[in-house]
């Protein structure tokens, strides 16, 4: 039996069909300009980078969560929360809930990020890192107390994890639990869980009327977070309740200009676009660089959005590069480069980036469902099967990641088939017949590989 990937008896069937989403970027692109990055031009490659409109609402939001919710979900559950859980193999109704919350969470839809969570939960109790982004969309709702209820869990079940600990403390920074606040934020301070953690430190003694205290912190807030512009703002109504009048003014001056910073970043983002929309590339281009700003990783992400969402997927590769350097935690500047590289073809770039990713935000499906079309591409039939496994566990709905499954399924059965590892091709083949029950070609596989196992068991 041949294994050829394109000809082989197990694979003949659908074989370039599986290969769609590998080709559909170019299909479609009557003005590479205007291409965007669309559901439709390839579903494996997910909104991850927004339209003109949600662009700028993304930049704006960098100001918009430094002032209400620090939100974690953003990069994932912490490296601690997803550490303390120890759980058997998730099953596929816990899976697609998972996934579906995580994708409620990008998109900023908590309410349905919550119920999500919730039957995850329902299902398996146990599961903490779900249980810790349901406590987090929660608070992004504002719903105080279902938030603490699943961070008081936690903490008991991850003894005072230091990303529970902060939210426990924001909680009662909120209700006006001063003591409590200050106790709790005091605990992660040295080696703090999120960066804002010396703010919310600080803010908490201030609102104590513990002068000196709030000064030591937020000081360390503004010098931490430069480009954060509450921690000067907060110093400053210090040195007012101090009589520091200058100092006061002099920080209300940094604050001022840094939060102009956001605002001349939401502007020079509606100019590139504009420019890019108008002008060819190498006229836009001196607009545009206006964002590329080699120590704003916010800049930088967002310049490498608009020339991704513009087709200028070989523009986009170096600010987000330099963002990676920056923030090398980001799962979305880590994704949006995988995305880039594979629509460029490059997908040994593509899988270094995907893959990290992947273990900043495990169950998130688009990355893993990228991931698994890169792998294949790759011809590393058996990573991109866990990859495209994972994926269809998170969106059984995805008629591509399925696609994709279903052939890395029927190579590998016959990759398993010419070694002689029979019992192994047959699980494929079982995978296989679950994704297409109705494949003629499939079921007579699974006839011949099970007429052959009873005959070999009986020989023995």
């Amino acid at each position: 039996m041949a294994t050829n990937r394109v000809t082989s008896p197990l694979t003949e069937s659908g074989s370039q069909e599986s290969r769609k989403v590998l080709k559909r970027s170019n299909s479609c692109e009557k003005n590479r300009r205007r291409h965007k990055y669309t559901e439709s031009d390839n579903k494996l490659a997910m909104r991850t980078a927004k339209t003109f409109e949600q662009t700028i609402c993304t930049l704006i939001r960098f100001t918009a969560i430094v002032l209400t919710i620090s939100l974690a979900p953003c990069s994932g559950s912490p490296t601690t929360i997803r550490a303390n859980e120890d759980s058997p193999a998730l099953t596929s109704a816990v899976q697609s809930h998972v996934g579906k919350g995580y994708e409620f969470v990008q998109n900023r839809k908590f309410q349905q990020a919550v119920e999500e969570f919730q039957k995850a939960l329902d299902l398996d109790p146990g599961l903490t890192r779900v249980r810790y982004q349901l406590g987090v969309s929660y608070f992004a709702l504002q719903q105080w107390p279902e938030s603490r209820r699943e961070f008081e869990r936690l903490s008991r079940e991850t003894h005072n994890d230091s990303a529970v600990v902060y939210y426990l403390a924001r909680l009662d920074l909120q209700e006006d639990k001063l003591e409590g606040a200050i106790n709790q934020l005091k605990k992660i301070a040295a080696d703090p869980p999120f960066p804002d953690t010396s703010y919310y430190l600080g803010s908490a003694y201030l609102k104590e009327g513990q002068l000196a205290e709030a000064e030591t912190w937020l000081k360390k807030a503004s010098e931490s977070n430069p480009r954060d512009f509450r921690p000067p703002e907060h110093l400053a109504r210090v040195y007012l309740r101090a009589g520091r009048r200058a100092e006061a003014e002099q920080q209300f001056t940094v604050s001022s200009e840094r939060r102009q910073h956001y605002n001349d970043a939401a502007r020079q983002a509606v100019d590139c676009v504009q420019e890019l929309t108008k002008q060819p590339l190498e006229e836009a281009r001196a607009v545009c660089r206006a964002l590329f700003d080699p120590g704003d990783p916010d800049k930088l992400t967002t310049l490498g959005m608009i020339y991704g969402e513009q087709g200028y997927f070989q523009e986009s590769l170096e600010p987000f590069e330099k963002a990676a350097l920056l923030d090398p935690d980001s799962f979305e500047t880590s994704y949006n480069l995988g995305l880039s590289y594979f629509r460029l073809k490059q997908y040994v770039e593509a899988q270094r980036w995907l893959a990290k990713a992947v273990d900043l935000r495990p169950d998130f499906f688009a990355s893993n469902a990228l991931l698994g079309a890169t792998l294949f591409t790759l011809k590393e039939d058996e990573a991109a099967y866990k990859a495209l496994a994972h994926a269809y566990e998170l969106n059984p709905q995805d008629a591509d990641t399925a696609t994709l499954l279903f052939q890395v399924s029927m190579l590998l059965a016959q990759q398993r088939w010419s070694r002689n590892e029979y019992r192994e091709s047959l699980g494929f083949l079982q995978k296989a017949n679950a994704l297409r029950p109705e494949d003629p070609e499939v079921q007579k596989r699974l006839a011949e590989m099970k007429a052959l196992l009873g005959t070999k068991a009986s020989s023995e």
